[in-house]
């Protein structure tokens, strides 16, 4: 084994943890301050749930064996293969890529408690995570990198567009419909709590998908370096995009706008950040900024769902983009690997196999999302914190504990 793809592979593992804590303060500074606990809390925990039940079962029913091209089966439980010489799975050998793909495993239910902000009891939460993980996660991961139906297909994901991105953001847009609405929306201002927090997550989540889309390269290799600059070029020109848009409408650039817009150029380039040609990045970021924006600022309104930190406009929206350009502009010239060409090339192939794996990971999440919060309701008698619970703020109800003390003389 080559003992620099070995420290790649390890920084990158690394780099990834390291987004679940972005994402708690990405998300904790745009709640109230009465709820940041809960909504950092709601992060951190994955932390340790998608961790061991990964060592567990969610590495072998993602990548050992194959029922129905669907989910894998438990003859490596607990991790039960030989860690230093198994090669079974990909390059440089099973043990590092274990430990890669348990990262992704931790952070993607995470990212849906951003729907659900300042309603859900936190039971019901976790219960409702675990189950995710097992229906849609473990399947899904089976089925584009495990060998499953949609690698089966022809359809590409490099990084998590269909596993990561569009799973979670459609099953926030699911439970947040289940859920219903926060007591007090649209009856007073809503204002972020935390705007530094807010550019502190997103800033640390920049810095870690460089591991997200450069360690699928699976090496220190041409290819990780490819997938390194798209990755940042993809950000900066949704980034700049967003901008532009808040400029338009507004008037005004906002912090907040600026933090979201770098977040979807890395959704949007996730999926084909090794497939496609380092120019295409550009147009990538720099339309997914409208077409996200659109989606929060007037399909949402129109709907009256309560997403309420926008995960479906941001990472449902944001990854369905990005699957769909990675079949218009992946290159085999780029990676080989590829089945086919992109659109732009003259190849339709790939392009409707993205739309097709697109659309089964959408049945997929609503599917096991409803199924996942309906057991999760039934145990714990609800899933909707109480209207006195949410008034009083979910740090106080649901842990005990506040961010900001009041300032009495025991600071």
């Amino acid at each position: 084994m080559d003992h620099g793809d070995i420290s790649w592979m390890l920084i990158s593992s690394a780099l990834v943890l390291l987004m679940t804590p972005g994402l708690a303060f990405f998300y904790g500074g745009m709640v109230k301050r009465k709820s940041v606990i809960n909504m950092m809390m709601s992060s951190a925990i994955m932390m340790g749930i998608g961790s061991v039940m990964w060592v567990l079962i969610g590495f072998s029913l993602s990548f050992s064996g194959d029922i129905g091209g669907v989910i894998g089966n438990l003859n490596w439980f607990g991790l039960n293969f030989d860690t230093l010489t198994d090669v079974t799975f990909p390059y440089p050998n099973t043990l590092i890529f274990a430990i890669f793909q348990m990262m992704f495993a931790v952070i993607s239910p995470a990212l849906i408690t951003g729907a659900v902000a300042e309603r859900m009891k936190f039971s019901s939460l976790v219960i409702f995570m675990v189950l995710w993980s097992l229906l849609i996660y473990y399947p899904l991961a089976h089925m584009v990198w495990g060998g499953g139906l949609l690698f089966q297909m022809g359809s590409v994901d490099f990084a998590g567009g269909d596993v990561v991105h569009i799973s979670s953001g459609v099953s926030a847009l699911v439970l947040s419909v289940l859920l219903g609405k926060r007591k007090n929306l649209g009856k007073a201002p809503y204002h972020p709590h935390n705007v530094p927090f807010v550019f502190l997550g997103a800033a640390l989540l920049w810095f870690g998908w460089f591991g997200f889309n450069g360690g699928s390269a699976l090496g220190a290799n041409e290819l990780a370096a490819h997938a390194f600059i798209t990755t940042n070029t993809a950000a900066a020109s949704a980034m700049l995009s967003w901008i532009l848009v808040e400029m338009l409408k507004n008037g005004k650039p906002t912090l907040v706008g600026t933090s979201t817009g770098l977040v979807i150029g890395l959704v949007a380039i996730t999926p084909g950040a090794g497939y496609v040609p380092i120019w295409s990045a550009v147009i990538i970021g720099a339309l997914v900024s409208p077409i996200c924006y659109f989606f929060i600022s007037k399909v949402k309104p129109k709907f009256q769902y309560d997403d309420a930190l926008d995960v479906f406009g941001c990472h449902g929206i944001g990854g369905i983009w990005g699957g769909i350009a990675t079949g218009i502009f992946a290159s085999k010239n780029i990676n080989p690997a590829l089945p086919y060409d992109g659109l732009v090339y003259c190849e339709i192939q790939l392009f409707f196999r993205q739309i097709a794996a697109i659309a089964i990971t959408i049945l997929i999440a609503v599917a096991g999302t409803l199924i996942a919060a309906g057991i999760a309701s039934v145990i714990t008698k609800g899933i909707k914190v109480s209207g006195r619970a949410e008034m009083i703020g979910l740090d106080t109800s649901e842990h005990g504990e506040t961010a900001y003390p009041a300032f009495n003389g025991m600071d």
